[in-house]
């Protein structure tokens, strides 16, 4: 609900105070515009719309306000649009009125507004708001935007020296593999080249594999030409799970390295939480490694660069030393992170089609032998440092969710719909006949059976702690078979009200003992990082009736797996950011795998959030897809 006194706010123009009260805005974004007028002295009622509207867009995921776009286009600005009531002015209603030419104008003479045109980029103001042409910031995002251009400008023009006998340690870690060109090797041997490279890939398609030979061939050019002195290397992901998946995966593959064993020693195996790389300062959103106090590294691999926004992008790249290098990787047709500024997939643009220069091929073809010269452009500099991974070995060539993404990424709808109704087992729809439809209900409940008789079955019979961690593994891990994703928070077919649905059914059906509050089986999901208990946003526990050493009655714990492999059981009283996952959002799975899952897709919302949510949701899926949706 919004806050009472905002709605008194006497500077508060009328309109802001309606869409706040019907949801079309947050209590933030009305506090802001609120802001301006009280002690900014703003007294434009366009102004201070705009301005609330650029909060808005923020709190969506985007880091800025395109003028032009949200007056041609207003219904785009809203992902999951509250309900319109006939005869009552909207937002979109208001945006639909304006004209563009006007709002130049009075944005111009705003005190609140500092207006950079091409001709000077650079900021020499302290307003709140900037306006780069047609475009609106919140002056942060336009200070991130800046950062992050410019220090991988300085990055792009410091080429390093070439490796030497390169192409030979290539053809070690890369043996020929009938097919060229063999991206995984070229993304290798052109991140050899600068201080920064980017790797992209659907799911499947080798982008760790990449990673760990780059790692090989760099520490093992290290150590040739400094004995005793490895690279430093540190290795993170955005979240805790992903950071696990990403330790697991090169810990699983390292020895089987063609390297000598004193390189693949000093390759590490353990990977950090981007946050806990930086170092948190409590109470902040500063971290304790900047330009100041830079990180020890001369080599940083982050794993899942779709999720990173554009404030931690920011923060990463100032707290690089010039010399490090910094690799990202990640799927760009992934969805962006909930937090502001999709950095991966605008740094990707036009990787489909490489757009490599003749220089860039000539390079890779003396230096690696692979031949990219189809893929050729007039491309950026940015271009050049960037490379696609295109063969994927998750999804075979017949595989339904493998066609499914691939044609969603592309924006086929039709070739996606046929394949929902097509004879491929691992997708599949599941028609709604209506929002409220059991068919939600039943189909989660087949799908949470296995984990829940894992709880009822394995459970160890007295207080061995060796026992109940295990026990609490097996759950665990049973667990993650099977997910519910839902696109929307709010709603009957949000993921509040899905986990309400599915709970209420599983207690029906006698499968847990409650539907509310704390019981035995109830899947969590820690929503802010706790440093003190080692949990980061995004693990997920079960809890369970344990009974320990030394007691003489069961009690609820809740139980997690951490990166190292190693268990938790916390009270429940311990934990103060938790929600229930029998239902998780697409933004939350990001990191995940699970063998099946059940994607609820309300019907509205933007043509491309909707493709976004889609191509993440399905590849989450090892083995099967089902896509619930209303009909039409």
């Amino acid at each position: 609900m919004p806050d009472a006194a905002l709605l008194r706010a006497p500077t508060l123009p009328d309109r802001l105070q309606r869409w706040l009260t019907d949801d079309w805005l947050r209590g933030i974004d009305a506090a802001f515009a609120a802001l301006l007028a009280e002690q900014g002295g703003e007294t434009d009622e366009t102004v201070l719309i705009l301005a609330a509207l650029t909060s808005h867009i923020v709190g969506d995921g985007h880091t800025r306000l395109a003028l032009d776009q949200a007056i041609r286009e207003p219904l785009t600005l809203w992902s999951d649009p509250p309900p319109q009531t006939p005869g009552i002015e909207t937002p979109i209603d208001w945006l639909d009125g304006l004209n563009l030419d006007a709002v130049r104008d009075r944005l111009a003479g705003s005190p609140a507004v500092e207006t950079i045109d091409s001709r000077r980029t650079e900021s020499r103001l302290t307003t709140p708001l900037v306006r780069h042409g047609d475009t609106l910031y919140l002056r942060r995002y336009w200070a991130n935007e800046q950062l992050i251009e410019r220090v991988l400008t300085e990055r792009l023009q410091d080429q390093t020296a070439a490796i030497p006998a390169l192409r030979q340690r290539l053809d070690t870690l890369f043996p020929p593999a009938g097919r060229d060109p063999d991206w995984q090797r070229v993304a290798c041997a052109l991140a050899t080249r600068s201080r920064f490279t980017l790797i992209t890939g659907g799911p499947g398609t080798g982008k760790t594999r990449t990673v760990l030979r780059l790692l090989g061939l760099l520490q093992s050019q290290r150590m040739d030409s400094h004995p005793g002195k490895p690279l430093r290397i540190r290795l993170a992901a955005p979240t805790g799970k992903a950071a696990a998946r990403l330790g697991e995966s090169i810990s699983a593959e390292i020895d089987a390295l063609p390297l000598p064993g004193s390189v693949r020693d000093a390759i590490p195996r353990s990977v950090s939480t981007l946050h806990r790389l930086l170092g948190p300062r409590p109470g902040s959103r500063l971290f304790r490694h900047d330009r100041h106090d830079p990180l020890h590294a001369d080599l940083v691999v982050v794993d899942e660069a779709s999720m990173i926004d554009q404030e931690l992008t920011a923060r990463l790249l100032d707290a690089l030393r010039p010399e490090t290098r910094l690799v990202l990787l990640g799927d760009k047709d992934q969805l962006a992170s909930v937090e502001a500024g999709a950095v991966l997939g605008e740094l990707c643009a036009g990787a489909d089609a490489g757009h490599y220069t003749t220089a860039t091929i000539d390079w890779v073809r003396t230096m690696a032998g692979d031949d990219i010269a189809a893929w050729q452009g007039a491309g950026t500099a940015l271009q050049q440092h960037i490379v696609k991974l295109r063969e994927s070995r998750r999804f075979s060539a017949d595989s339904g969710i493998g066609a499914f993404a691939e044609s969603v990424r592309s924006g086929d709808q039709a070739h996606a719909a046929a394949l929902l109704d097509g004879p491929d087992p691992d997708i599949q729809r599941l028609p709604l006949t209506h929002d409220s439809d059991s068919a939600i209900e039943t189909a989660a409940t087949g799908g949470y059976q296995p984990y829940l008789a894992a709880l009822r079955q394995s459970r160890p019979l007295g207080d061995d702690r060796d026992a109940i961690t295990e026990w609490a593994r097996i759950v665990l891990r049973s667990f993650t078979r099977f997910q519910v994703l839902a696109t929307i928070r709010h709603g009957p077919l949000g993921v509040a009200r899905l986990n309400e649905r599915i709970a209420a059914r599983l207690q029906h059906e006698g499968l847990i003992d409650r539907a509310t509050g704390w019981f035995e089986g109830r899947p969590v999901m820690i929503t802010r990082n706790d440093y003190e208990l080692g949990l980061m946003n995004g693990d997920v526990g079960i809890c369970l009736s344990t009974r320990l050493p030394g007691e003489t009655a069961s009690r609820l714990r809740v139980a997690f797996e951490l990166a190292d492999h190693s268990v938790r059981l916390l009270l429940p009283s311990r934990l103060d950011a938790v929600e229930s996952v029998f239902a998780m959002t697409v933004h939350k799975s990001q990191g995940s795998e699970f063998d099946h899952v059940l994607v609820v897709l309300p019907t509205s919302g933007p043509a491309q959030t909707r493709a976004e949510l889609l191509y993440t949701a399905a590849t989450r899926a090892r083995s099967g897809a089902v896509i619930a949706h209303p009909r039409a």
